[in-house]
Protein backbone atom coordinates (compact mmCIF):
# COMPACT_ATOMS: atom_id res chain seq x y z
CA UNK A 1 0.00 0.00 0.00
CA UNK A 2 1.24 3.07 -0.83
CA UNK A 3 2.32 5.47 2.15
CA UNK A 4 1.60 8.73 0.18
CA UNK A 5 -0.96 11.01 2.14
CA UNK A 6 -4.36 12.04 0.67
CA UNK A 7 -4.20 15.26 -1.13
CA UNK A 8 -5.97 17.22 1.92
CA UNK A 9 -3.07 16.27 4.43
CA UNK A 10 -0.53 16.84 2.44
CA UNK A 11 2.41 19.43 2.20
CA UNK A 12 1.92 20.63 -1.23
CA UNK A 13 -1.90 21.25 -0.15
CA UNK A 14 -0.78 24.21 2.32
CA UNK A 15 1.99 25.94 1.06
CA UNK A 16 2.99 29.16 2.62
CA UNK A 17 1.78 32.48 1.80
CA UNK A 18 3.73 35.11 3.55
CA UNK A 19 1.62 38.42 3.57
CA UNK A 20 4.35 40.63 3.05
CA UNK A 21 5.80 38.30 0.67
CA UNK A 22 2.90 38.89 -1.81
CA UNK A 23 1.11 41.64 -0.91
CA UNK A 24 1.35 43.64 -4.14
CA UNK A 25 0.35 40.49 -6.01
CA UNK A 26 -2.48 40.36 -4.05
CA UNK A 27 -3.57 43.71 -4.44
CA UNK A 28 -3.23 43.29 -8.24
CA UNK A 29 -4.87 40.02 -8.43
CA UNK A 30 -7.88 41.16 -6.67
CA UNK A 31 -8.24 44.51 -9.35
CA UNK A 32 -7.84 41.68 -11.84
CA UNK A 33 -10.70 39.52 -10.65
CA UNK A 34 -13.11 42.13 -9.99
CA UNK A 35 -12.96 43.32 -13.61
CA UNK A 36 -13.99 39.16 -14.87
CA UNK A 37 -16.42 39.21 -11.69
CA UNK A 38 -18.08 42.93 -13.10
CA UNK A 39 -18.39 40.90 -15.90
CA UNK A 40 -20.23 38.16 -14.65
CA UNK A 41 -22.22 40.86 -12.66
CA UNK A 42 -23.33 42.49 -15.76
CA UNK A 43 -24.72 39.41 -17.82
CA UNK A 44 -26.66 37.18 -14.90
CA UNK A 45 -29.38 37.20 -13.55
CA UNK A 46 -29.75 38.71 -10.02
CA UNK A 47 -29.84 35.35 -7.79
CA UNK A 48 -30.97 35.92 -3.78
CA UNK A 49 -27.91 37.07 -1.95
CA UNK A 50 -25.72 38.15 -5.04
CA UNK A 51 -25.16 34.88 -5.86
CA UNK A 52 -24.68 34.97 -9.33
CA UNK A 53 -21.61 37.43 -8.75
CA UNK A 54 -18.97 35.34 -7.01
CA UNK A 55 -16.13 33.04 -8.90
CA UNK A 56 -15.34 29.08 -8.21
CA UNK A 57 -12.34 27.25 -7.79
CA UNK A 58 -11.41 25.07 -10.39
CA UNK A 59 -8.86 22.66 -11.09
CA UNK A 60 -6.39 24.93 -12.74
CA UNK A 61 -7.45 28.61 -10.52
CA UNK A 62 -10.79 30.60 -10.80
CA UNK A 63 -13.60 30.50 -12.98
CA UNK A 64 -17.02 32.50 -14.05
CA UNK A 65 -18.99 29.24 -14.87
CA UNK A 66 -20.60 29.29 -18.17
CA UNK A 67 -22.23 33.20 -19.02
CA UNK A 68 -24.52 33.64 -21.18
CA UNK A 69 -24.61 36.30 -23.96
CA UNK A 70 -27.09 36.99 -27.12
CA UNK A 71 -26.80 33.70 -29.03
CA UNK A 72 -22.89 32.31 -27.18
CA UNK A 73 -22.16 31.01 -24.00
CA UNK A 74 -18.38 32.04 -22.75
CA UNK A 75 -16.36 31.30 -19.69
CA UNK A 76 -13.85 33.45 -18.23
CA UNK A 77 -11.07 31.46 -16.01
CA UNK A 78 -7.47 32.61 -14.10
CA UNK A 79 -5.53 29.56 -14.96
CA UNK A 80 -2.70 29.50 -12.43
CA UNK A 81 -0.83 26.73 -13.43
CA UNK A 82 0.55 28.08 -16.93
CA UNK A 83 -0.56 31.80 -15.66
CA UNK A 84 -2.95 32.20 -18.43
CA UNK A 85 -6.53 34.23 -18.38
CA UNK A 86 -8.57 32.14 -20.81
CA UNK A 87 -11.83 32.75 -22.32
CA UNK A 88 -13.83 29.90 -23.98
CA UNK A 89 -16.88 30.01 -26.00
CA UNK A 90 -19.47 27.36 -27.05
CA UNK A 91 -18.90 27.81 -30.37
CA UNK A 92 -15.28 26.40 -30.05
CA UNK A 93 -13.24 29.39 -29.52
CA UNK A 94 -10.68 29.41 -26.98
CA UNK A 95 -9.16 32.92 -26.11
CA UNK A 96 -5.55 33.94 -23.66
CA UNK A 97 -3.55 36.61 -22.65
CA UNK A 98 -1.03 36.11 -19.97
CA UNK A 99 -0.34 36.67 -16.25
CA UNK A 100 2.25 38.26 -15.57
CA UNK A 101 3.61 42.13 -14.43
CA UNK A 102 1.84 44.63 -15.93
CA UNK A 103 -0.63 47.58 -14.90
CA UNK A 104 -4.62 46.77 -13.99
CA UNK A 105 -5.12 49.67 -16.57
CA UNK A 106 -2.87 47.61 -19.33
CA UNK A 107 -4.99 44.39 -17.86
CA UNK A 108 -8.25 46.01 -18.40
CA UNK A 109 -7.66 47.71 -22.12
CA UNK A 110 -6.53 43.52 -23.37
CA UNK A 111 -8.58 41.99 -21.61
CA UNK A 112 -11.90 43.89 -22.94
CA UNK A 113 -9.91 43.53 -26.23
CA UNK A 114 -10.11 40.16 -26.25
CA UNK A 115 -13.95 39.95 -25.53
CA UNK A 116 -14.51 42.48 -28.48
CA UNK A 117 -12.64 40.12 -30.80
CA UNK A 118 -15.21 37.86 -30.03
CA UNK A 119 -18.11 39.86 -30.46
CA UNK A 120 -18.92 40.29 -26.56
CA UNK A 121 -19.65 43.62 -24.94
CA UNK A 122 -20.29 43.87 -21.86
CA UNK A 123 -20.88 47.27 -19.94
CA UNK A 124 -19.28 47.75 -16.86
CA UNK A 125 -18.80 49.93 -13.65
CA UNK A 126 -15.14 50.67 -13.58
CA UNK A 127 -14.53 51.34 -10.21
CA UNK A 128 -12.99 48.60 -7.94
CA UNK A 129 -15.41 47.77 -4.83
CA UNK A 130 -15.02 47.02 -1.13
CA UNK A 131 -11.21 48.93 -1.38
CA UNK A 132 -9.70 51.52 0.34
CA UNK A 133 -8.92 54.40 -2.21
CA UNK A 134 -10.05 52.83 -5.23
CA UNK A 135 -8.67 54.06 -8.35
CA UNK A 136 -10.94 53.13 -12.24
CA UNK A 137 -9.56 50.18 -13.55
CA UNK A 138 -8.43 51.71 -16.97
CA UNK A 139 -6.46 54.40 -15.03
CA UNK A 140 -4.62 52.07 -12.51
CA UNK A 141 -1.02 52.12 -13.37
CA UNK A 142 -0.40 51.77 -8.83
CA UNK A 143 -0.84 47.93 -9.01
CA UNK A 144 1.51 46.22 -11.51
CA UNK A 145 2.96 43.17 -9.53
CA UNK A 146 2.32 39.50 -10.62
CA UNK A 147 4.40 36.81 -9.20
CA UNK A 148 3.60 33.40 -10.18
CA UNK A 149 4.66 31.54 -7.43
CA UNK A 150 2.27 33.16 -4.72
CA UNK A 151 -0.51 33.34 -6.85
CA UNK A 152 -0.09 29.24 -7.19
CA UNK A 153 0.27 28.85 -3.99
CA UNK A 154 -2.80 30.98 -3.53
CA UNK A 155 -4.54 28.90 -5.57
CA UNK A 156 -3.36 25.96 -4.14
CA UNK A 157 -4.71 26.56 -1.23
CA UNK A 158 -8.53 28.02 -2.30
CA UNK A 159 -8.57 24.72 -4.14
CA UNK A 160 -7.67 22.39 -1.18
CA UNK A 161 -9.98 24.72 1.37
CA UNK A 162 -12.93 24.62 -1.58
CA UNK A 163 -12.79 20.72 -1.04
CA UNK A 164 -13.00 20.86 2.97
CA UNK A 165 -15.38 23.48 2.70
CA UNK A 166 -17.19 20.92 0.16
CA UNK A 167 -17.72 18.06 2.78
CA UNK A 168 -18.41 20.72 5.99
CA UNK A 169 -21.43 21.86 3.36
CA UNK A 170 -22.73 18.20 2.46
CA UNK A 171 -23.30 17.69 6.37
CA UNK A 172 -25.92 20.53 5.80
CA UNK A 173 -29.74 19.64 4.65
CA UNK A 174 -30.96 22.89 4.66
CA UNK A 175 -30.60 26.12 2.73
CA UNK A 176 -26.19 26.57 2.40
CA UNK A 177 -24.27 28.56 -0.49
CA UNK A 178 -22.60 26.96 -2.60
CA UNK A 179 -18.47 26.90 -2.08
CA UNK A 180 -17.85 30.37 -4.06
CA UNK A 181 -15.18 33.20 -4.31
CA UNK A 182 -16.38 37.02 -3.73
CA UNK A 183 -14.13 39.06 -5.71
CA UNK A 184 -15.13 41.99 -3.59
CA UNK A 185 -14.16 40.82 -0.53
CA UNK A 186 -11.26 38.35 -1.97
CA UNK A 187 -12.33 35.77 0.26
CA UNK A 188 -13.53 31.85 -0.21
CA UNK A 189 -17.02 31.60 1.56
CA UNK A 190 -19.77 29.05 2.39
CA UNK A 191 -22.97 30.47 4.01
CA UNK A 192 -25.44 28.37 6.24
CA UNK A 193 -29.14 29.58 6.69
CA UNK A 194 -31.42 29.30 10.02
CA UNK A 195 -34.45 29.78 7.63
CA UNK A 196 -35.87 32.77 9.51
CA UNK A 197 -35.74 35.98 8.66
CA UNK A 198 -33.09 38.39 10.06
CA UNK A 199 -33.66 41.59 11.71
CA UNK A 200 -33.41 44.42 9.53
CA UNK A 201 -30.57 46.31 9.89
CA UNK A 202 -30.36 50.15 10.18
CA UNK A 203 -29.34 52.58 7.66
CA UNK A 204 -27.73 48.97 5.72
CA UNK A 205 -27.46 49.82 1.50
CA UNK A 206 -29.30 47.36 -0.76
CA UNK A 207 -26.06 45.57 -1.16
CA UNK A 208 -26.15 44.56 2.75
CA UNK A 209 -29.59 44.58 3.29
CA UNK A 210 -29.86 41.22 0.18
CA UNK A 211 -26.67 39.54 1.56
CA UNK A 212 -27.69 39.31 5.64
CA UNK A 213 -31.35 38.77 4.64
CA UNK A 214 -31.67 35.84 6.41
CA UNK A 215 -30.07 34.05 9.66
CA UNK A 216 -27.42 33.13 8.71
CA UNK A 217 -23.71 31.41 9.75
CA UNK A 218 -20.63 31.63 7.07
CA UNK A 219 -17.15 30.50 7.27
CA UNK A 220 -14.34 31.38 5.39
CA UNK A 221 -10.94 31.80 4.00
CA UNK A 222 -9.30 35.39 3.56
CA UNK A 223 -5.20 36.45 2.59
CA UNK A 224 -5.38 38.73 4.80
CA UNK A 225 -4.52 42.12 5.50
CA UNK A 226 -5.58 45.42 8.26
CA UNK A 227 -5.20 44.02 11.81
CA UNK A 228 -5.01 40.49 10.31
CA UNK A 229 -1.28 39.90 9.48
CA UNK A 230 -1.84 36.89 7.44
CA UNK A 231 -3.84 34.59 5.71
CA UNK A 232 -6.62 33.26 7.81
CA UNK A 233 -10.21 31.46 8.23
CA UNK A 234 -12.90 32.86 9.66
CA UNK A 235 -16.17 32.21 10.97
CA UNK A 236 -19.32 34.76 12.08
CA UNK A 237 -22.71 34.79 12.86
CA UNK A 238 -25.24 37.16 11.53
CA UNK A 239 -27.28 38.42 13.42
CA UNK A 240 -24.96 37.86 16.32
CA UNK A 241 -26.23 35.62 18.95
CA UNK A 242 -25.63 36.74 22.75
CA UNK A 243 -22.42 34.86 24.19
CA UNK A 244 -20.83 33.51 20.53
CA UNK A 245 -17.80 35.30 21.41
CA UNK A 246 -17.44 33.39 24.73
CA UNK A 247 -18.07 29.98 23.30
CA UNK A 248 -15.06 27.34 23.46
CA UNK A 249 -14.42 26.59 19.76
CA UNK A 250 -11.87 24.08 18.24
CA UNK A 251 -8.87 24.01 17.88
CA UNK A 252 -7.24 25.88 20.69
CA UNK A 253 -5.24 27.99 18.46
CA UNK A 254 -8.48 29.76 17.47
CA UNK A 255 -9.81 32.71 18.60
CA UNK A 256 -12.63 35.62 18.61
CA UNK A 257 -11.37 38.98 17.36
CA UNK A 258 -13.57 41.66 18.93
CA UNK A 259 -12.72 44.02 16.60
CA UNK A 260 -14.11 42.40 13.58
CA UNK A 261 -16.60 40.11 15.50
CA UNK A 262 -15.97 37.10 13.86
CA UNK A 263 -14.02 33.82 15.10
CA UNK A 264 -10.40 33.54 13.13
CA UNK A 265 -8.22 30.77 12.84
CA UNK A 266 -4.71 31.76 11.13
CA UNK A 267 -3.70 29.50 8.30
CA UNK A 268 -0.53 28.87 9.68
CA UNK A 269 -1.40 27.25 12.05
CA UNK A 270 -3.97 25.40 10.16
CA UNK A 271 -0.57 24.11 7.95
CA UNK A 272 1.39 23.25 10.66
CA UNK A 273 -1.04 21.15 12.60
CA UNK A 274 -1.09 17.05 12.16
CA UNK A 275 -4.07 17.31 10.21
CA UNK A 276 -4.61 20.02 8.36
CA UNK A 277 -8.09 18.80 7.27
CA UNK A 278 -9.26 17.72 10.60
CA UNK A 279 -8.30 21.32 12.36
CA UNK A 280 -10.31 23.10 9.39
CA UNK A 281 -13.12 20.64 9.86
CA UNK A 282 -13.39 21.26 13.62
CA UNK A 283 -12.94 24.51 13.23
CA UNK A 284 -16.16 24.74 10.84
CA UNK A 285 -18.25 22.50 12.84
CA UNK A 286 -17.51 24.31 16.61
CA UNK A 287 -17.70 27.95 15.26
CA UNK A 288 -21.40 26.58 13.49
CA UNK A 289 -22.21 24.83 16.82
CA UNK A 290 -22.00 28.29 18.46
CA UNK A 291 -23.76 29.86 16.34
CA UNK A 292 -26.75 27.33 15.86
CA UNK A 293 -26.74 26.24 19.64
CA UNK A 294 -27.02 30.01 20.81
CA UNK A 295 -29.16 31.36 18.12
CA UNK A 296 -31.55 28.34 18.36
CA UNK A 297 -31.59 26.86 15.04
CA UNK A 298 -33.48 24.07 14.06
CA UNK A 299 -30.95 21.32 14.10
CA UNK A 300 -32.77 18.32 13.42
CA UNK A 301 -34.23 19.92 10.95
CA UNK A 302 -31.53 21.60 9.35
CA UNK A 303 -28.52 18.66 9.72
CA UNK A 304 -27.63 14.97 8.40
Amino acid sequence: MSSTKPILESPEAWPPLPLAAWAATRDTLHMWTQIAGKVRLALSPHVNHWWQVPLYVSARGLTTSPIPYGDVIFEIEFDFIDHLLRVTTNRAENKTMRLCPRTVADFHAEFMALLRSLDIHPKIWPMPVEVPNPIRFDQDATHTSYDPTYANAFWRILVTADCVFKEFRSRFIGKVSPVHFFWGSFDLAVTRFSGRLAPQREGADKITREAYSHEVSSVGFWPGGGDVNGAAFYSYAAPQPAGFGDRPVRPAEALYQTQMGEFLLMYDDVRGSESPRNALLDFCQSTYDAAADLGNWDRRALER
